[in-house]
């Protein structure tokens, strides 16, 4: 079969157009996430314990304060490490260090530069973050799929246009993939220690981050045969 008669190629009787449709464009972030890391060290093991245990339900007892502003908490792995002694023979236990993660969700931007400055107080606490993204069923994710389908329609009509021809039916539309909005860190990669980060509880000026959104589909038309 000849490509000028395999339907995949159209037929002269049904001419075959096939375009890729864009959208890109900013918008304010939704969601702001931090990491919160609880830290406990000690030459007894049960004091280390107690210690983190006690500083992990203070960040909890904090963050849960502020109720529907963070509506996803998560507490991740818990460890008690034993550090040895480098000098003497044996192993000897000079300390022990306990660690404990905290991961929030924020969605009420007007407390997070207070809710994070007051994190940043409590004892042998770190923090990372905010990381910047959208809810999973934004309504910005349909527009953005909209104006790629917008774009593909507008660009086969040219297409059409300048053949002298218009379409006459869409045989085709795929999903060619999106990016995910990019996560901006308003602390940077790496995280500060809490005694670094302020010797006060004024509120942090935390400015939610402009995002990229993106969406790509490919669309295939028949057109009505234009006179060559």
């Amino acid at each position: 079969m000849t490509p000028e008669a395999n339907p995949a190629y159209g037929t002269p009787d049904a001419p075959l157009l096939a375009v890729r449709g864009e959208a890109e464009f900013q918008t304010e972030a939704e969601i702001a996430r931090i990491g919160v890391t609880v830290t406990a060290r000690g030459r007894d093991r049960r004091a280390t314990l107690d210690d983190l245990t006690r500083r992990n339900t203070t960040a909890l007892d904090l963050l849960k304060s502020y109720g529907d502003a963070v509506p996803d908490l998560t507490t991740g792995a818990l460890s008690v490490t034993p550090e040895l002694s480098e000098r003497g023979r044996g192993e000897r236990i000079r300390s022990h260090q306990g660690v404990v993660r905290i991961d929030a969700e924020i969605t009420d931007f007007a407390v997070l530069g207070e809710l994070t400055a007051r994190l940043a107080e409590l004892e042998l606490t770190e923090l990372d973050g905010p990381w910047w993204s959208l809810r999973p069923d934004s309504p910005v994710h349909a527009e953005a799929r909209r104006r790629a389908v917008a774009d593909a329609l507008q660009r086969a009509r040219e297409y059409a246009d300048a053949l002298g021809t218009s379409l006459a039916a869409l045989t085709e539309l795929a999903d060619t993939g999106a990016d995910r909005p990019r996560n901006v860190s308003a602390f940077g990669r790496s995280a500060r220690r809490a005694a670094d980060m302020a010797e006060s509880a004024e509120p942090f000026d935390l400015q939610p981050a402009q995002l990229w959104v993106s969406a790509q589909v490919t669309a295939r038309f028949t057109l009505v045969p234009p006179r060559l």
